[in-house]
């Protein structure tokens, strides 16, 4: 244990000392022998009980609400993660909720063993892992005292839990490096090249990536296709598909540092020394360019330069639109520009792609200093990925299906966290791990969000856990919170709703 741990092994040691009903703040050896075999035991049945002796501080077989928030808080405490401390409410409330159906007060080793054979296999993100992780541990690795053997070790493990993710970054950067280093080599070998210098070639290698992550951008938001690579393939095992959104915002990342690479290398560079070139300098380029521009309007009049200022624009909002803190509204903002954010906005200013996609490319067919059609490549490199992703569409419109549904309970938990039941429509067919797309017309008519189903398959009704992150979810929640009432010893924070047979509004 190192000193990082300290109420972690101190919680430890008491939980052993009560199962061996020993008393005092010392052992003897044979008492140490009892508990390292019990510590270094690591079947299933002895870390359970290692756990469950932990949490239950009065000895008495059961654990209580405030017994679960305790261990929660001190282990988050211990292993360092704020934000599961702060939310050690909610996470006992959910504890409780999924052990104790029947509001008994406490639960016993059997519903946690139940739970934990039962639970089925997924990747989860975030804390949320670590909390997993962190309750299940039952003690923490000594560092090692030399810095670079830790770094090599911690260095290790990461490549060990990430290599997937790594291949697959390593290999787009790589491929983006190459597309940048040859369009830059082309156009140094070119005529432009004496008057306009550097700026051409980067201009030109900037977008040539523009070109490739514009058309890639759309292939992780192709959830039938990820579904079914994912499912009916092997890939899975050497391709985390399921971190295709952080890959899209990835993609995102990289169009902003093209965009802003090939725009400002023409407004900066470009254009200003093909405006003032004198005419001896500016002659060998009339052949792309035409008669010689008097200033800027000269370029900004063409269809490459208006669709290109469009996209630009358009893609400032979607991108601005989509950052957390305007998506989740939690930048604090005037009153009237707090309405310009949300998740509304977001998925609104999202679909502009559409008027993006037709723009580029129509600005790729107009390039000044390409002229022969089967070296303008851009609709190439879009033709698979928007085909693919136009059919994922289709396909989504094909294959929904509206199901209404009746809410049977509804439970708001400490902090942001809102569960519903709901009757299971005749036919309805799924498997551990999906998802369905939920709609409440008392909050928006026109939007669906997709939620993970919890409850198993066998279960006569549906069931989802909805954490309030926007500006739907946030009035979702006050939707349900009005016909919800505190449970019955008012303590938990939690707010319980039973209306079986009704409908929902």
């Amino acid at each position: 244990m190192n000193k990082e741990s300290k109420e972690f092994a101190g919680e430890l040691f008491d939980s052993l000392s009560r199962r061996h009903h020993i008393t005092g703040d010392s052992i003897n050896k044979e008492q140490l022998r009892e508990f390292w075999d019990q510590i270094n035991d690591q079947s299933f049945d002895s870390r359970l009980q290692t756990f469950f002796d932990m949490v239950d501080k009065d000895a008495d077989g059961r654990i209580t609400e405030d017994e679960v928030r305790e261990i929660i808080s001190l282990s988050a405490s211990a292993n360092k993660l704020s934000n599961i401390q702060k939310q050690a409410d909610e996470y006992a409330a959910l504890i409780m909720e999924e052990l104790d159906p029947d509001n008994q007060g406490y639960i016993m080793i059997e519903n946690l063993e139940l739970l934990l054979l039962q639970a089925p296999t997924h990747t989860v993100r975030g804390e949320s892992r670590n909390l997993s992780q962190m309750l299940s541990q039952k003690l923490k690795t000594t560092p090692y005292g030399n810095p670079i053997r830790r770094w090599y070790e911690d260095f290790k493990f990461f490549l060990m839990d990430n290599w997937k993710r790594c291949w697959v970054i390593v290999l787009w950067i790589t491929v983006m490096v190459g597309l940048f280093t040859w369009k830059y080599i082309q156009y140094k070998n070119r005529v432009v090249y004496e008057l306009l210098g550097p700026c051409v070639c980067i201009a030109k290698g900037a977008a040539e990536t523009l070109k490739l992550n514009m058309a890639i951008i759309l292939l992780p938001v192709c959830r039938n296709t990820i579904t079914w690579l994912r499912n009916k393939t092997r890939l899975g095992v050497a391709v985390p598909f399921d971190d295709n959104l952080n890959f899209h915002k990835v993609i995102a990342v990289a169009i902003s540092i093209g965009v802003g690479l090939h725009a400002i290398s023409h407004l900066t560079c470009d254009f200003p020394r093909l405006i003032h070139a004198t005419e001896e300098q500016y002659a060998p380029l009339e052949q792309f360019f035409g008669e010689q521009a008097k200033n800027y309007w000269h370029f900004v009049k063409e269809p490459v330069g208006y669709t290109g200022i469009i996209m630009v624009v358009l893609m400032t909002i979607a991108f601005t639109l989509a950052t957390p803190w305007l998506r989740r509204g939690t930048l604090k903002l005037p009153s009237f520009l707090k309405k310009l954010t949300g998740f509304n906005a977001f998925w609104y200013s999202h679909h502009l792609f559409v008027i993006v996609y037709t723009l580029l490319i129509i600005h790729g067919l107009k390039l000044y200093l390409t002229k022969d059609w089967y070296k303008k490549t851009t609709w190439m490199y879009l033709a698979v990925p928007i085909s693919l992703y136009a059919c994922e569409r289709l396909i989504r419109a094909f294959r929904s299906s509206v199901k209404p549904v009746k809410i049977l309970k509804v439970a708001v938990y400490p902090g942001n966290v809102l569960a519903l039941h709901m009757t299971k429509p005749n036919g309805f067919k799924y498997k551990s791990g999906q998802y369905m797309f939920v709609n409440c017309a008392a909050v928006s008519p026109f939007e669906w969000h997709p939620f993970s189903i919890t409850s198993a398959p066998g279960d006569d009704y549906l069931s989802v856990h909805i954490r309030t992150l926007g500006d739907w979810t946030r009035q979702l929640k006050i939707v349900f919170s009005e016909v919800c009432q505190p449970s019955g010893n008012g303590k938990s924070g939690l707010l319980r709703a039973d209306c079986k047979g009704e409908s929902p509004k």
